[in-house]
């Protein structure tokens, strides 16, 4: 069981977080949010990766000291410095930014890559 005070690394909802607790129980724990690890994904998460799904969300990131329960197995103790939240908002997004670009530079070989195997193959593409 984490106490009340202690810094915690917390998931929530596709987002990563370090913060402090606030209250617990024995399922979950009430965490004031301090800094962002890892931005939340955009998107569908019942669709990953589907541009085209019904709802495409986007998803903020929580707030400073916003307060949000996250199951205990998603948070465990942090022994790091904390960095200040804006700052540490702006690398989140940052990095999900290069994340996203680098699955679109992927995306754009793979196309290529089945272009060439398509006239290979003799079939006609789209592209």
């Amino acid at each position: 069981m984490l106490d009340v005070g202690q810094i915690v690394k917390a998931e929530h909802k596709t987002g990563q977080y370090i913060g402090k607790v606030a209250s617990a129980d024995e399922r979950r724990v009430l965490v004031e949010i301090m800094a962002v690890l890892r931005h939340p994904q955009q998107g569908d998460l019942h669709s990953a990766y589907d541009p085209d799904a019904a709802l495409f969300h986007e998803r903020r990131a929580s707030a400073e000291r916003e307060k949000v329960w996250v199951m205990l197995r998603d948070a465990v103790p942090y022994a790091g410095e904390v960095p200040a939240y804006r700052e540490s908002l702006a690398a989140a997004w940052e990095a999900e930014i290069r994340r996203i670009d680098r699955m679109r530079r992927w995306s754009e070989q793979c196309l290529q890559c089945l272009d060439t195997l398509g006239k290979d193959y003799g079939l006609h593409s789209e592209s």
